[in-house]
């Protein structure tokens, strides 16, 4: 049979064969060229179900042959005894009556997100700019000067006057003008920067409960297979696994066909891990199936999944890490301690029984619990018992704390703001300008000394006495004070704020067409972008196929025919084929809203045969229920080194006979 099949918004074309009978029974091989797209803290002790969080966490620390020895012991009992202790049926699912219940005890499986940033704190990491803060320098000495006013005498009031008469009386009344504006520039600068991160930081939020809320995985509860929000689920929940799906908490494999795991993202192993009930039966949060299908009983969700311990440890501030560490580092002492003193009680006894002598045992008594406690005292008998035990203690603690700081530091380091390329090369143009501007005032003001001396010592003949201290000294501010106002001046005061203000508008104006931009910088990166390759299944179409043509036997098809219109044994194999050798999670529902179309869900190449199966007139869910996905004898899922996919059944009305249906592209087929 030959195929042909449309997208939405593009068309790509699938062969479709079937050849071959094999055994007593017809064998119907149905084959195509197939383009696969890309795809809390616990609130209760756990004891009402049997196992707590810290047991089932315990439970998923483990792997490969080491976690399937662990599961079978008598503590869990397997996967099936484990689906009775926590209340759940493992083909069924749960029934929905204590959801809120198991929320309690288990968590919820949503990862608190990191606080936000106050605004204040937005404020102050703005204030970080060298550029305001030489603004701020400059401003605060501006004005600090513009309300200097000098003792005025008969010798200087002279030399005022005519000081005045060149800079006017307005511009003196008006110094504090410079400053001010300067300080303005600066808090519109800051603030306008702090607001637009808090807003994007807001929305930024908004979009991830919306992305969040819509990401839904396929549970069974109460015997029917729903798409439930990934943070709705909870510990007990039956989930069905496929090809492409992203594991939204820890769980147990129930059954498995053929299933293949990427673990990198937790253990760094490239190699996909073969999964199963008896190699392998642990799933964990974060990973990504790609081979296979199954069904997973959920062990851990939210904080205490393996994604969630990582998102904690992450968000951690220094200060926490730095207080667990040492909470940790105290726990391990004490249980050291409590191993000494069992290995050996005597070597306590004499100790404690003299303590009741004199107050110098006593003090002895004190020395030795303080040793005990802290692992650092080296006095009072049992302290040198083991000099090598306690100077191995000693180093490990001062390692320890080494680590502690260094973690401080990296993790304050990393929590600054980085600057854009563009931010970086206008900070250090406006050092750049800040230093020419500083040399230059130095000039002015050696140059006006320079001037002033040579005029009044040189050119006047006068002495520098006693007398004249004053009003020379008064002078010299004056010349200090317009070398400061060069510097002032040359500042670029507008040079953050043009910036700011325009990356607001542009990151405004993509608003406008559903582009959040959340930090400033992006525009700047995306700006040097010359090309954009984008995925086109989901992207640029709506990854939406539906059949188009189609050969079955002998017939060519422009349309998609009724089932009435084709030979009824070879329509029944048809109908078959594409229900039973399909992923049992890809399913089709009809649209919510009347005058759209029915939704796909699951791999979209097989909801397209679904949908054709149902355009013929027949419904593939009977088949299904008539062979169910546990009684399949083997399946053979599809991956990119095999490019087909096999089903073998036990023919229902001949026993002992096996069928297996294939699809995959033509030439594996044939061959």
């Amino acid at each position: 049979m030959l195929w042909k099949f449309r997208s939405t918004a593009t068309t790509r074309t699938t062969n479709m064969l079937a050849l071959a009978r094999t055994c007593d029974a017809p064998t119907f091989y149905l084959g195509r060229v197939l383009s696969v797209p890309p795809a809390m803290d616990s609130g209760g002790s756990g004891r009402a179900y049997g196992l707590t969080p810290d047991e089932l966490g315990h439970l998923m620390q483990h792997r490969g042959r080491e976690g399937c020895e662990l599961l079978r012991s008598d503590k869990y009992g397997g996967v099936q005894n484990m689906c009775r202790v926590l209340r759940t049926d493992h083909n069924n699912g749960l029934d929905g009556s204590d959801l809120e219940e198991r929320r309690k005890v288990f968590g919820s499986n949503v990862i608190p997100p990191k606080p936000p940033k106050s605004f204040l704190q937005l404020v102050w990491e703005a204030l970080q700019d060298v550029t305001l803060i030489i603004l701020i320098v400059a401003a605060i000495i501006s004005l600090g000067l513009s309300f200097y006013k000098p003792p005025k005498g008969d010798a200087t009031k002279r030399e005022e006057d005519h000081f005045k008469e060149q800079q006017g009386d307005i511009e003196e009344a008006a110094g504090w003008i410079d400053g001010l504006a300067i300080l303005l520039a600066v808090v519109v600068v800051v603030l306008v920067t702090a607001f637009n991160d808090w807003s994007k930081e807001k929305q930024f939020r908004g979009l991830q409960s919306r992305i969040e809320h819509e990401h839904k995985f396929s549970t069974i509860r109460r015997g029917v297979v729903e798409q439930i929000p990934v943070g709705d689920l909870v510990v007990g929940d039956i989930c069905q696994v496929k090809y492409g799906d992203l594991l939204p908490a820890d769980g147990i494999i129930i059954q498995s066909n053929d299933l293949r795991v990427d673990e990198s993202s937790l253990t760094g192993e490239s190699d996909h891990v073969n999964k199963g009930v008896a190699n392998d039966p642990m799933l964990l949060s974060g990973t990504h199936v790609m081979e296979g299908s199954g069904k997973m009983l959920v062990t851990a969700v939210g904080p205490n999944s393996q994604t969630g311990i990582i998102f904690a440890l992450l968000n951690e501030s220094p200060e926490e890490s730095a207080e667990k560490k040492k909470k940790q580092k105290k726990k391990e002492d004490d249980d050291k301690t409590a191993e000494v003193d069992s290995k050996d009680p005597e070597s306590r006894k004499p100790l404690m029984a003299s303590s009741n002598n004199d107050g110098g045992s006593k003090g002895d008594f004190d020395n030795i619990q303080l040793k005990i406690h802290d692992g650092k005292s080296n006095s009072h008998g049992a302290s040198n018992a083991h000099p090598d035990g306690a100077n191995n203690q000693i180093n490990r603690e001062d390692a320890e704390g080494a680590g502690v700081a260094d973690a401080e530091v990296k993790a304050k380091s990393s929590s600054r703001k980085e600057k854009s390329v563009l931010q970086s090369k206008l900070t250090r143009l406006a050092i750049q300008i800040g230093y020419a501007g500083t040399a230059i005032a130095v000039l002015t003001v050696i140059i006006l000394i320079v001037q002033f001396c040579i005029r009044e010592f040189a050119i006047r003949g006068k002495s520098w006495t006693a007398e004249d201290t004053t009003r020379n000294i008064e002078m010299f501010v004056k010349y200090f004070i317009i070398g400061v106002t060069v510097l002032v001046v040359a500042v670029p005061e507008g040079l953050p704020l043009a910036v700011t203000l325009a990356l607001a508008y542009s990151v405004k104006k993509m608003m406008h067409d559903n582009n959040l931009v959340r930090h400033l910088d992006a525009c700047e990166t995306m700006g040097n972008a010359t090309a954009i390759c984008s995925d086109k299944t989901g992207t640029l179409t709506t990854n939406r196929m539906t059949v188009v043509q189609s050969y079955i036997g002998l017939d060519r098809n422009k349309k998609i025919p009724t089932f009435s219109n084709i030979n009824p044994k070879l329509g029944q194999l048809l109908i078959q084929s594409i229900a039973i050798n399909s992923g049992y999670t890809s399913k089709i529902e009809p649209p919510e809203q009347e005058g759209e179309l029915p939704k796909q869900l699951g791999n979209k190449t097989e909801c397209a045969l679904l949908g054709f199966v149902k355009a013929m007139g027949e419904k593939y869910e009977s088949v299904r229920e008539e062979y169910t996905e546990e009684s399949l004898v083997k399946v053979y899922t599809f991956n990119s080194d095999r490019k087909s996919m096999g089903t073998v059944i036990n023919v229902l009305d001949r026993p002992g006979t096996y069928r297996l249906f294939c699809k995959g592209a033509s030439e594996v087929v044939v061959k």
